[in-house]
């Protein structure tokens, strides 16, 4: 064995599961600073937080409802779309959904780099908030949507895309350093022939049916959780990763 170059060898082989991307820590810090910002703030100011930033259908709705009442006008209609995923509805709120970007968001971030991510993250957002829009009615016109839910769920679609190909992080076969994150991706019908694929759906989405479920038993309890938002995000980035998929795509006849 050659002890000189082992060090580097190491260096190579350094799992980048255990180094989180720049920027999903910068990301986090932000969502962080974000949220002990509103701690510190005063009821006032926390609630204009809210209506410049959270996603609130009645923007898009009946004039009558809300909409004279919301600040920002035309650009707040387009960047509540987004915005919306840095607000957070307490620190547990926050938390689980940290727990949840360091683990899928890392993985896809390593993939596609910074500035993809970032654009991967906004668009995923906005799917969820889209979706949620669609499918609002009664008092959640009014109610307004935050959390980073649907960019995260957007997150675990496209690291299911690579993650269980060979080589990857989660097949039985997985490749060490980087490389692991760098498999290439098959098509999506290819894809949903993977048994591992398939329970990862069928699972992801029945956790999505039982809180639709909760929220229908209990319509006026505080804080419900927006699954149509969870599913926006999903569908997005189940569909859109190709646009986003740095690595070459396997050739298949």
């Amino acid at each position: 064995m050659n002890y000189q170059n082992f060090p580097l060898e190491a260096q190579r082989r350094r799992e980048p599961v255990f180094n989180l991307p720049p920027v999903i820590v910068a990301l986090s810090a932000v969502l962080i600073a974000v949220h002990a910002l509103r701690q510190f703030a005063s009821e006032n100011t926390d609630l204009q937080i809210l209506l410049w930033a959270a996603f609130i259908p009645a923007r898009y709705g009946n004039p009558g409802v809300l909409k004279d009442l919301l600040p920002g006008g035309l650009p707040a209609d387009i960047w509540t779309f987004v915005t919306y995923a840095f607000l957070h509805g307490d620190w547990v709120h926050l938390g689980i959904n940290l727990i949840w970007f360091l683990a899928f968001g890392s993985a896809v971030a390593w993939r596609f780099g910074a500035a993809r991510f970032l654009v991967f993250f906004a668009v995923t957002a906005a799917a969820g908030a889209l979706l949620h829009l669609i499918t609002s009615a009664g008092a959640s016109q009014t109610a307004p949507l935050v959390g980073a839910s649907a960019a995260i769920s957007g997150a675990m679609a496209a690291a299911m895309r690579f993650a269980f190909e060979a080589g990857g992080p989660l097949s039985a076969w997985r490749n060490s350093g980087p490389e692991v994150f760098r498999v290439p991706a098959s098509p999506l019908r290819v894809a949903l022939r993977n048994r591992q694929v398939l329970v990862f759906l069928g699972v992801w989405f029945l956790m999505n049916l039982l809180l639709a479920f909760t929220n229908w038993m209990t319509p006026f309890a505080e804080g419900t959780i927006a699954w149509q938002a969870h599913i926006g995000g999903f569908l997005a980035g189940l569909l859109l990763f190709p646009l986003f998929d740095p690595v070459a795509k396997p050739t298949f006849h």
